[in-house]
């Protein structure tokens, strides 16, 4: 799946160690996704990270460009017991 990532996705990745593997991953095979709240054009992807002590990364994609655009990345502490 060809993904593009912003550049504040890219510095969310470097700064907190997040692997693109892991969001690659957690796009093509989510645990959870479900819509956000705050904006109708945007997604949250959720997939728990073994290497991470099974943290869950939370994606937030721009799916109605093609294609998907990735807007923020990061490990999700409410949701460790939710996915």
């Amino acid at each position: 799946m060809e993904l593009e990532i912003t550049q504040h996705a890219i510095d969310a990745m470097n700064e907190r160690l997040i692997a693109l593997e892991w969001v690659e991953d957690a796009v093509s095979e989510p645990e959870l996704r479900t819509p956000d709240p705050a904006d109708p054009e945007l997604e949250r992807f959720y997939r728990r990270i073994p290497p991470r002590d099974d943290r869950v990364l939370r994606v937030v994609v721009n799916t109605r460009f093609a294609p998907w655009r990735i807007v923020s990345v990061f490990f999700d502490r409410r949701m460790r017991r939710m996915v």
